[in-house]
């Protein structure tokens, strides 16, 4: 434990992670207060998207991804770290801001999910833990990308398993999101619209910026 607060102490980057406690706290709020009069967001092409349990645990794996890629770069790369954090708070605040302004949801989950199998419980468990509420943009979506992002300008990942491996995972969770019905397609639509706007945003303009103030005969993100 004293190693840890020692490290804490003397890498000041660390203390960007306090966004996650905070953003988790905004979230499950607003799913406490947000469950009806909302703004659906299915469309007719929704409907030809089956469901599929077992995508569940690809849905799951979310949540893992984006801890080991933060985990990685507070070790390896503060300001590596520095940025995917800032991507989080840009992507994630956005969306809870426009769900507090335009309350919205999607109707898609199945009347009950029946069975006593491990993906079926995890299926109900996943529900009742994250509301059909809350769903444009997707979280889901803004949060692969932006560890997508950070692996991909992150010198120590420069290898393509690294980078294959993460966006071939990344795409089977943005797929997983459809296919267990916590999401229609035009919340994906938004949730890769934002991270465009995210990317250009942190990666393209204040990275290029403090990689000028740090290298000055730099001229672009040397990152990369």
């Amino acid at each position: 434990m004293r190693t840890v607060i020692e490290y804490v102490r003397t890498h000041r980057h660390v203390w960007w992670s306090l966004f996650v406690p905070c953003y988790l706290a905004a979230f499950f709020t607003i799913e406490h207060f947000i469950t009806d009069n909302y703004w659906a967001t299915q469309l007719p092409i929704d409907d030809y998207i089956p469901f599929c349990k077992y995508f569940i645990v690809i849905y799951d794996a979310w949540a893992p991804l984006l801890v080991t890629i933060g985990l990685y770069l507070i070790v390896k790369d503060p300001e590596g770290f520095r940025r995917y954090i800032w991507s989080l708070i840009f992507t994630f605040g956005f969306s809870t801001v426009f769900c507090i302004l335009l309350p919205n949801g999607q109707d898609l989950r199945p009347a009950a999910v029946e069975g006593s199998d491990f993906f079926a419980w995890l299926v109900r468990a996943t529900y009742a833990a994250d509301t059909n509420t809350n769903v444009f943009p997707s979280v889901h979506v803004v949060g692969v990308m932006s560890a997508l992002f950070a692996v991909y300008h992150t010198p120590g990942l420069r290898r393509w398993t690294w980078r294959a491996g993460t966006t071939a995972l990344g795409a089977v969770i943005i797929a997983a999101t459809l296919l267990v019905k916590q999401h229609a397609v035009i919340d994906i639509a938004a949730g890769l619209a934002l991270s465009a706007l995210d990317y250009v945003l942190i990666y393209v303009i204040v990275a290029r910026r403090r990689d000028k103030l740090a290298n000055p005969g730099i001229d672009g993100d040397g990152r990369v």
